[in-house]
């Protein structure tokens, strides 16, 4: 798609183009200081939701694949009826399918191998593997329940969240109401706390990557990026992520550690009561100085504990931000929360996403649901071992346990 440059700069433009120009950059392994000039000199127009980051691949996992729990493979991409597309990305797309004998509905994510391994990202899909292998026991982040293989596909079949993408209903109504805004930051802080209690860094916090299922729930979705082994004080230094959610650490490539899922979470609750990210400027380069340098600026229109805690989740300092789940439990902001009954799904959504049945597809992007179905998706050809270890299935049963450690 091209974009017409003649039209007024809004968010949702200007958005598209900071998570989509990650091709140019990719390779790249210039300093912080060499970057700014190449982000401005960069002409080209990209759609959003390439949701895997704008620079290059983490180094030490594309060598070392996490083959972890493999399974006998018992399902194949024929078992399922591929009904449409709700989602692109960078090496394929989402469809919503239907499992042929369950009669089940499912995300069916299918990568392309060819460009994966061109790139050498087989680490970041392995690894994407092994964390939704670790995570199969919160309410908040989506489930794996199969994966397998083709000659030329890989297919992660995963829970289907029908009430589409945050960021789509973000977009339908500007902002939210605070106590809107609360419950679904609540929800998001749970997800992330059981991440990091796993020593796993989430890395990919947006809008795009938080979903609603049926009743009006969070399901985090997309952990590509994410980073294993990293706990409490450990630390890690790959430059990847969406330009508009990364913390100065970041973008001046020192190491980090797990802070940087809080400052995201910051990023997404600003957006969310107030329309647009904290630091957002039409300018490229002037949006990644104003991350760097320019205080936090918060307008009049929210209550003083949305305030303290944007302060405190958006403090450029990584030592002085808020650190942990447990400090944010504690926060004025979320005082009305029952964190036991919130992760117990017992507090009521304060939104109900409208659906007729399981295949309404009006809470997704019509951007996605008019492209064609790609063909020959059910072909079951020799699947080869491209990625040993690949292929899973889940014995879990539809429930999802909700009890869990946290940090």
């Amino acid at each position: 798609m091209v974009k017409n440059l003649k039209s007024p700069v809004t968010y949702a433009k200007m958005k598209g183009l900071m998570s989509q120009f990650s091709a140019l950059i990719k390779e790249r392994k210039a300093l912080a200081s060499d970057l700014m000039l190449k982000l401005v000199a960069s002409p080209k127009i990209y759609r959003r939701f390439d949701s895997h980051g704008f620079l290059r691949p983490e180094e030490d996992a594309a060598d070392e694949l996490c083959f972890r729990g493999a399974s006998p493979q018992k399902v194949t991409a024929a078992d399922f009826d591929y009904l449409k597309v709700i989602g692109t990305g960078s090496f394929g797309k989402v469809l919503l399918a239907k499992q042929k004998d369950t009669k089940n509905y499912y995300a069916v994510k299918v990568l392309q191998k060819h460009p994966i391994l061109q790139r050498k990202e087989q680490g970041h899909i392995m690894c994407e593997r092994s964390v939704l292998l670790r995570t199969l026991n919160h309410p908040f982040l989506v489930r794996l329940h199969y994966c397998f293989q083709t000659s030329g596909k890989l297919y992660f079949v995963l829970d289907y969240a029908s009430g589409g993408e945050l960021f789509y209903h973000l977009q339908q109504e500007r902002v939210f109401l605070e106590p809107r805004a609360r419950f679904y930051a609540a929800e998001i802080a749970s997800a992330l706390g059981y991440l990091h209690a796993l020593d796993i860094i989430y890395r990919d916090l947006k809008l795009e990557n938080v979903l609603l299922d049926r009743s009006g729930h969070i399901l985090l979705t997309d952990f590509g990026l994410c980073k294993e082994g990293v706990d409490r004080e450990g630390r890690t230094g790959t430059f990847c992520g969406t330009p508009e959610y990364l913390p100065p650490e970041v973008l001046e490539q020192r190491e980090y550690g797990l802070t940087t899922d809080w400052w995201a979470l910051g990023v997404v609750l600003h957006e969310m009561v107030y329309g647009q990210p904290p630091f957002f400027s039409e300018s490229r380069s002037r949006m990644l100085k104003n991350i760097l340098y320019q205080p936090l600026l918060l307008s009049p229109g929210i209550s003083k504990p949305a305030r303290d805690l944007l302060q405190r989740l958006l403090e450029k300092d990584p030592r002085k931000r808020l650190q942990n789940l447990a400090e944010l439990e504690c926060h004025p902001f979320f005082s009305s929360i029952n964190w036991t009954e919130l992760v117990e799904k017992k507090v009521r959504p304060p939104f109900r996403p409208s659906l007729s049945g399981p295949v309404d597809l009006v809470n997704f992007d019509p951007e996605f649901t008019q492209l064609p179905v790609p063909p020959s998706l059910s072909a079951c050809e020799g699947s080869g071992l491209t990625f040993p270890g690949f292929s899973f299935t889940s014995d879990n049963g539809p429930a999802v346990s909700t009890q869990f450690s946290r940090r």
